[in-house]
């Protein structure tokens, strides 16, 4: 038998930007800065040298429990899906995935475009975004559909 066990996790810094909460869809064009604790500002060494990263990060401003079946977008129009079969923040470790441009480096403070987290979020990792290319990928149509609602880029 499994036990699942709590974990413990220590942010490596902490996001900073001026929005409160948005629309699933305002976020592509939303300016963020990743204020890394200054202990890991080597561990950013080289990358610059990337166009995007991947941010992990704790969704500290989700308060309501977790629900396994939801609506995508709260919007009844879309079918009922499982909770891991979307992107919402409603997930049972409030952990965030967010790939996002990074625009410049300074020391510890990454600047980035298009990262869906409130101010003060903490980050947990950055992994570096390597355009890895995924044959054959498969979505619903209901994710077909609200990106073209939305005039969203594939």
């Amino acid at each position: 038998m499994i036990y699942m066990n709590e974990i413990s996790l220590k942010p490596i810094g902490f996001i900073h930007n001026n929005l409160g909460q948005r629309r699933f869809n305002q976020w592509s064009d939303t300016e963020s800065e990743l204020v890394i604790d200054r202990e890991y500002t080597d561990a950013l060494y080289g990358l610059t040298d990337y166009s995007h990263i991947e941010v992990l990060f704790y969704l500290h401003e989700m308060k309501h429990p977790f629900r396994s079946l939801i609506h995508p977008t709260g919007n009844p129009e879309y079918p009922k899906m499982g909770a891991f079969a979307t992107r919402t923040p409603n997930r049972p470790c409030r952990i965030g995935l967010t790939t996002c441009a990074i625009l410049s480096l300074d020391d510890n403070i990454i600047r980035v475009r298009g990262l869906d987290a409130y101010d003060g979020s903490p980050i947990l990792d950055i992994k570096p975004y390597s355009g890895k290319t995924i044959e054959s990928i498969k979505i619903p149509q209901w994710i077909i559909d609200i990106r073209e609602k939305n005039n969203l880029v594939n």
